[in-house]
């Protein structure tokens, strides 16, 4: 893969602008693994949709509502039941400085 665009100086580029430090092997072998993602790309953009309509998910699902209602299920008391500590109807925490 000689023609891509993903060069050992290309790599070495991106790699200083995140700051990170690669040897030159580790910038080969990333040139090399960025070039076959990149023609896997080229490959799945060659593929002929025209006529085909967008999903939004993978399978067919029917999307369905439910009325949103507020339930309360347990109290504060309930909540704090089982903590170790606790003041009132709250949780006791040490101290954040």
């Amino acid at each position: 893969m000689s023609d891509s665009k993903f060069n050992k100086e290309t790599i070495q580029k991106i790699a200083n602008l995140a700051r990170l430090h690669l040897t030159p092997e580790l910038a080969a072998e990333y040139s090399e693994q960025l070039s076959k993602i990149v023609h896997h790309f080229d490959e799945i953009s060659s593929v002929n949709t025209e006529g085909v309509e967008p999903l939004i998910t993978p399978s067919d699902i029917e999307y369905t509502l439910r009325e949103d209602v507020v339930k309360q299920n347990f109290h504060a008391e309930d909540m704090v039941a089982n903590a170790p500590e606790k003041q009132g109807n709250l949780f006791k925490v040490p101290p954040v400085v």
